[in-house]
């Protein structure tokens, strides 16, 4: 197993084990697609990479991290995604998208807009500004000293079957967009996540308490998500591992409930860390790897690891001994979007077929990549 050997999930064969994880880009109004998605996405396709996933998308409005968030809650949205996917097949590229719901920590701003930017209603308009009222298990603020933080309102039994449906309605759109693969989005501290850690969720009743319990909606979200989900499509889940704090979820507790997803259909765990403010780690190249090494071992499914791994031939040593089954950028990516071309020409392969079409025929690649022949 190598960065540059196929992988099959189900009927997905990716021509390489380099991923570009989900980034928000808060670029979005009413949850459409634009150019700037389109440009940033395609990038990934064109420089090498064997699966492009799109940003958290909000299944429900009122699911988004922020107003500039993607959407697939309605079916006007899916054109705008499918031009994408289609764009990045075209490069030899899988795509998928991340399904997700912020719980508490939605309607935040978007950083680089001041109250200055939105001072207008023309402004708000262009902007798409919207606030509104976040909902999760318990009503308690993701970080009371943090005024961007609002108290939640505590789901209610209808609340919850509300999201799961709109789970499997953005999951339908999905496949219409031409997705081959969509992520259940439970780690980072966003609403799934929120249900899962002791640190969010207070609540007494069958979605609280014991870890069976508190697990439940994530089992129900894709249990469901799976009927509606093509059979020989890959359904992945991305998971914050750990919550890195004193009382929270555990390492342990992910191996559990990754053994439960996997019975359920999930195809591959996207190993991840953190999301609560309560939570700390110190981040360093390939930190996050340990957590990809126990889920797999631990559960016997394949890992995603995630987590400042650009060095190629560290990223190309984790697959190699096993402790992760695919390599996901995110900065990395945004650093050097052609990546993937890049690393296969530092493991010594004289081999172009990767490049796009227009480049291959440029005679002396070594000089553009700035690269030595041995």
């Amino acid at each position: 197993m190598t960065l540059f050997s196929p992988i099959s999930l189900r009927d997905m064969t990716m021509r390489n084990r380099t991923v570009v994880a989900p980034m928000c880009q808060y670029s979005s109004v009413d949850g459409f697609a634009n150019d700037w998605h389109f440009a940033h996405l395609s990038r990934f396709g064109i420089g090498g990479f064997g699966l492009v996933v799109f940003e958290a998308t909000g299944v429900v409005p009122e699911g988004r991290i922020s107003y500039g968030d993607l959407g697939l809650w309605k079916d006007e949205h899916i054109a705008p995604l499918a031009r994408i996917v289609d764009f990045l097949h075209s490069q030899g590229a899988k795509a998928g998208i991340q399904l997700a719901h912020a719980g508490r920590k939605a309607s935040t701003p978007v950083s680089w807009r001041g109250e200055a930017d939105l001072a207008t209603g023309e402004q708000r308009a262009a902007a798409g500004y919207e606030h509104w009222q976040p909902v999760a298990p318990s009503a308690v603020s993701h970080d009371p000293a943090d005024p961007s933080f609002q108290v939640p309102l505590a789901l209610d039994k209808a609340g919850i079957q509300h999201i799961i449906d709109g789970f499997v309605a953005a999951t339908l759109r999905a496949e219409k967009a031409g997705f081959d693969t969509v992520e259940i989005h439970a780690a980072h501290g966003y609403l799934l996540n929120q249900f899962l850690s002791p640190l969010s969720n207070h609540r007494t009743d069958e979605y609280g308490g014991s870890r069976e319990n508190r697990m439940r909606l994530v089992l129900e979200v894709t249990e469901a998500v799976r009927k509606a989900w093509p059979e020989h499509k890959p359904l992945l889940a991305r998971l914050s591992v750990s919550d890195n704090a004193e009382g929270g979820w555990t390492t342990e507790d992910s191996v559990v409930l990754s053994r439960e997803l996997k019975a359920r259909g999930v195809d591959a765990i996207d190993c991840s860390s953190g999301g609560f403010a309560e939570g700390r780690i110190s981040s360093a190249a390939a930190y996050q790897v340990p957590f990809a090494r126990a889920v797999k071992q631990g559960a016997d499914i394949p890992t995603m690891a995630v987590g400042l791994l650009g060095d190629v031939h560290e990223a190309n040593a984790i697959l190699e001994n096993g402790e992760a089954d695919m390599i996901a950028l995110a900065r990395g990516a945004l650093n050097d979007p052609n990546w993937p071309v890049h690393a296969q020409r530092a493991l010594g392969s004289k081999d172009y077929s990767l490049w796009p079409i227009q480049a291959r025929r440029v005679s002396d690649h070594d000089r553009i990549l700035g690269l030595q022949v041995a």
